[in-house]
């Protein structure tokens, strides 16, 4: 039977409508790729400043409305902003400037929380393609520049490797040991189009597989050590934060009964209240800490790195014989520093979470006598001590009370406490008693003087209904002080309180002690009126000179809920930070106080 053509066009017709729709990819320029890519990774904040390679960048941020650009007045701040943010939640902090000056301002940032490990990514805008190498208008070269203070960096070259890349960068930041990644994206490659066919679910990468799970028998050997010792001691930094295995670090301690010490990086994984913690160790570290440390037969180090600033003198560390466990999640750093006798490569939580359940198990327990002793030993030391001031000086404002009344007043809230770099930094140490992980914001191996109003804004957009206390000290508070602005515009009521003495304290002392009182340009001599200055940056100022005003002072500032605060304690010039060991000495020839000099 022959079939008419209207009819075969008909049928045509009627075949297509019934067909499923076919859905066109849509295009999608490298810009709004990258905002994409961040809106799936679950950013809320990202700290940034524009310039001229950036603003295809801008122009996808302000389309829209799940992610909270905040702007900041420099772009060392915007690192610094988003690595507060990290350190305090877990989460990766994302921070995005632009090309030439922006990145180099940004490279104190990023070398500070690589120093510390702190997972984040860094969004940096580039020159086009085309004029790479050129020596373009604000070119620099962003890969060259960071390679070394970075985990990984990236340079994006085709729009259609976006996607992928930022999914590498997202895993690389946050897996194995934690650490900033660069993504350097060309102006032109943020303009391009290409399909969009959504963000990778998974990422493979040959060359990157960090291990998680520590070695079985290793475990066990370790276990073995620690049940037999006569006088152990467990040593924890800033890699049980990182993993998140505060509570198999207690557990474990609890179990054993064990005296337990936390580095700078590590306050706040065992908690400072309890009496099996023996305060920090290492260069301004507790007497009862640093001669534990040396003189213990068994020594378990969990995620830390057996730094310059924990054991003193390599030599004098080794002159007597312990038997040292070191578990870490990168292998480089075992034995980097120390001789260690079972080395266990592993995430912390998994390690220790096995550990326990061996512990569980296992018929050998801990020796009571043995241990009775040690404590014996430890109180003892612990006796002697070695934090106490002239607390009851009516005449001056000692530094450390101010930082002991504000622990007394806010340890039964939610605080969070960040500081600079100095003399103030080690006493909020020594006197806020962390008992809780994640509460102390701190730059630990890079010593970076103006993190702590950065760091406190970051902590206070992402914990809104928490206390955030920023101590600092005149020098350091200058170098991002006009971050204040940011805390006006993004509404951060951050109090600082900023420990006065009128000198770069740190460097004072050092000089004091060392170069025999020669003061060289260490004397801070033409300050600005701070209480003027927060208030004309829109806050509250207070100035604070005599002890009895100190609770006071503090008190104020808390009630002022949506207020920024600017405290100047105006504190005694002439405090140092005791015990002190000095460079190349041992981690047991301590400065206790002026007696000792």
């Amino acid at each position: 039977m022959e079939i008419s053509k209207a009819e075969l066009i008909s049928a045509a017709s009627a075949s297509l409508s019934s067909a499923p729709p076919t859905h066109a990819v849509p295009e999608l320029r490298g810009g709004e790729i990258l905002v994409k890519a961040l809106q799936a990774e679950g950013v809320k904040f990202v700290w940034g400043y524009p310039g001229g390679a950036v603003l295809h960048i801008y122009d996808a941020f302000y389309k829209q409305d799940t992610i909270q650009h905040v702007l900041v007045r420099h772009e060392q701040a915007a690192v610094h902003a988003a690595d507060g943010f990290a350190r305090a939640t877990g989460e990766v902090g994302v921070a995005l400037v632009t090309s030439g000056p922006g990145v180099t301002n940004a490279v104190t940032g990023i070398a500070t929380a690589y120093m510390d490990s702190i997972p984040m990514v860094i969004i940096t805008g580039q020159v086009p393609t085309h004029a790479i190498g050129l020596d373009a208008f604000q070119e620099c070269d962003t890969v060259g520049i960071t390679r070394p203070i970075v985990k990984h960096n990236f340079l994006v070259k085709d729009v259609r490797q976006m996607a992928e890349t930022m999914k590498k960068a997202f895993h690389i930041a946050r897996s194995g040991r934690p650490g900033p990644v660069v993504v350097d994206i060309p102006k032109d490659v943020s303009f391009a189009k290409t399909p969009y066919h959504g963000y990778p679910e998974t990422v493979e990468m040959r060359s990157y597989n960090p291990v998680r799970k520590g070695h079985g028998g290793q475990i066990r050997k370790a276990l073995q050590l620690l049940l037999t010792a006569k006088r152990p001691y467990i040593y924890t930094g800033g890699g049980v934060l990182l993993s998140n295995a505060t509570q198999e670090l207690r557990t474990l301690v609890d179990m054993l009964g064990y005296p337990c010490t936390n580095t700078l990086m590590g306050l706040g994984a065992y908690p400072a209240s309890d009496r099996k913690f023996l305060g920090m160790l290492g260069m301004h570290g507790t007497v009862e800490a640093n001669n534990a440390m040396q003189n213990c037969d068994v020594l378990l180090a969990v995620g830390a790195r057996f730094d310059d600033r924990v054991i003193g003198n390599p030599k004098h560390f080794a002159q007597n014989e312990r038997k040292i466990i070191h578990i870490d999640i990168d292998p480089s750093s075992i034995s980097k520093r120390v001789k260690v006798d079972v080395p266990i490569v592993g995430d912390v939580k998994d390690v220790l979470t096995e550990m326990i359940a061996m512990a569980r198990e296992s018929a050998l327990k801990p020796d009571a006598r043995a241990l009775a002793d040690w404590w014996q030993t430890i109180e003892a030391w612990r006796s002697g001590d070695c934090l106490r001031y002239d607390r009851g000086n009516k005449d001056v404002i000692k530094p450390q009370f101010v930082v002991e009344t504000l622990w007394n007043m806010t340890k039964d809230v939610e605080t969070y406490v960040t500081s600079d770099v100095g003399q103030h930094q080690m006493w909020a140490a020594q006197f806020y008693r962390f008992d809780e992980p994640r509460r102390w914001i701190n730059s630990g191996g890079l010593g970076t003087m103006g993190v702590g109003i950065p760091y406190a804004m970051g902590i206070k957009l992402a914990k809104p209904q928490a206390e955030v206390f920023c101590v600092t000290g005149e020098g350091s508070v200058q170098m991002c002080i006009q971050e204040l602005s940011t805390c006006l515009q993004y509404n951060t009521p951050i109090k600082i309180v900023s420990l006065n003495n009128r000198y770069l304290g740190m460097v004072r002392q050092w000089q004091e002690l060392e170069y025999e009182g020669r003061y060289s340009h260490s004397y801070m001599d033409a300050l600005p009126n701070f209480v003027k200055l927060a208030e004309a940056y829109g806050h509250v100022g207070m100035l604070i000179e005599r002890p009895q005003d100190v609770e006071p002072a503090l008190r104020e500032a808390r009630r002022l809920k949506d207020r920024t605060v600017f405290m100047d304690f105006r504190t005694d010039p002439t405090e140092n930070v005791y015990p002190m060991v000095q460079a190349g000495k041992g981690i047991t020839e301590m400065l206790l106080g002026a007696e000792d000099l």
